[in-house]
């Protein structure tokens, strides 16, 4: 490919500038398309890591389901016994020598439709819970206003709340001072001690629309300690140990609630890690799969690099036969027409780059696209090899012309 060749390729695609431009468009918008849509999928995955992640650090959250799968009759006719989870379980798995892998475990008991009120304002808070201290630091909510909860509050049976800033803006106007005023839970005072940072959605629920108070004082006046805990939330001490706590989690619990006859556990361990490595991988097919319907396009747009160079041929099939009947050897005319082909495939994969980063600065069906960074390579990569393969034939065609033959040709 020398610089003779370079000057008949770029003069051959200038005299045909509209068939050049369609040839052009068509790599442009495959390579577009499998940038933007590679975009896409990473957007969305990166998008489902970010809510999963917003659940908390390390997190594990255990659900009582009861025996027999949620309380009811089980298989011969017996009535299964509802398994609560206790007081006892919570100091067993916050117990270092029975389950090391184990940071915290925090009970928790959900007040539903809780009315909140403060003077003339009324909101019904989308969780409003009872934990202890290690609650907020497990599932990453920080208070940036205030105080978060003490073990002393626990403790003392304390009537403090900790307000997200939804639940905050509902009842209080912009620029209030809400620490240590006093709201109404259900008729129950409270005293606000903190306000949660702003955490942000999950994708199905705001988590800034919560309050938590100590769970004693929430059982004292609004759930009563006949329910027992709706749910365990626990912290491992690393992503790596997860699994190794949620292992510790199902044992120290089954050990203690052994039903006879049942080899099923009443509690169900939903553990972030598994959560977060499942979504990742489903979304990591759907990109990939994404990624291919994009490169069809690419595939016809080569297509049509090879019937534009067929086309060229046989428009130039005389010029092919002067410059081999002077002397031009094989390889000559075999390296003008490749050369053509693979700068009209980078100047379609140039514009393709173009057009695919640009378009991925835009929200497409509600993803906001991440660029993935083997993308822009990966599809210019793509779109030249595109253009050299499918210029091979109509290049090794005319290479192959007969000198007699060419200068016959009407």
């Amino acid at each position: 490919m020398g610089l003779g060749n370079l000057t008949i390729a770029v003069r051959g695609i200038a005299s045909n500038k509209l068939r050049s431009s369609l040839t052009i468009l068509g790599i442009l918008i495959g390579v577009g398309a499998v940038i933007m849509l590679v975009a896409v999928g990473n957007g969305s995955s990166v998008a489902i890591q970010q809510r999963i992640q917003r659940l908390g650090t390390n997190t594990l959250t255990v659900f009582n389901r009861g025996a027999g799968f949620g309380g009811g009759p089980q298989r011969g006719g017996t009535q299964s016994t509802s398994v609560k989870i206790t007081d006892g379980d919570i100091a067993a798995l916050n117990d270092k020598e029975q389950a090391p892998d184990l940071v915290a475990a925090s009970p928790v008991v959900s007040v539903n439709s809780a009315t909140v009120t403060q003077g003339s304002a009324t909101t019904t808070a989308g969780q409003f819970i009872g934990s202890d201290a290690a609650y907020l630091t497990t599932t990453d909510r920080p208070v940036d206003v205030g105080r978060g909860l003490t073990p002393d509050d626990v403790t003392n049976h304390s009537r403090v709340v900790v307000l997200g800033r939804t639940t905050a803006a509902n009842l209080y106007a912009a620029g209030t001072d809400v620490v240590g005023t006093t709201i109404h839970v259900n008729g129950t005072s409270f005293t606000v001690i903190g306000i949660q940072a702003t955490k942000g959605s999950n994708g199905n629920q705001d988590l800034d629309d919560f309050a938590i108070a100590p769970y004693t004082a929430v059982q004292d006046t609004l759930s009563g300690r006949s329910q027992g805990y709706s749910q365990v939330v626990a912290q491992g001490k690393s992503s790596d140990a997860e699994n190794n706590a949620q292992a510790e989690i199902v044992t120290i619990l089954n050990s203690r609630h052994a039903i006879s006859g049942s080899t099923t556990s009443p509690f169900t361990v939903l553990n972030q890690a598994s959560l977060l490595q499942t979504a990742t991988d489903t979304n990591q097919t759907f990109t990939i799969l994404l990624g291919a319907v994009a490169a069809i396009s690419l595939l016809v747009g080569g297509i049509g690099v090879m019937n534009i160079m067929l086309v060229t041929v046989t428009e130039r099939t005389r010029e092919i036969g002067i410059r081999k009947a002077i002397g031009a050897p094989r390889a000559a005319i075999l390296g003008q027409f490749i050369t053509e082909a693979v700068i009209l495939s980078m100047l379609g994969g140039l514009a393709g780059v173009a057009a695919g980063v640009i378009g991925s600065r835009f929200q497409i069906v509600g993803v906001t696209p991440v660029i993935a960074d083997y993308s822009i390579p990966l599809a210019f990569g793509v779109a030249v090899a595109v253009g050299l393969f499918f210029g091979i034939y109509p290049a090794n065609r005319a290479a192959s012309l007969r000198p007699i033959d060419a200068l016959r040709h009407e």
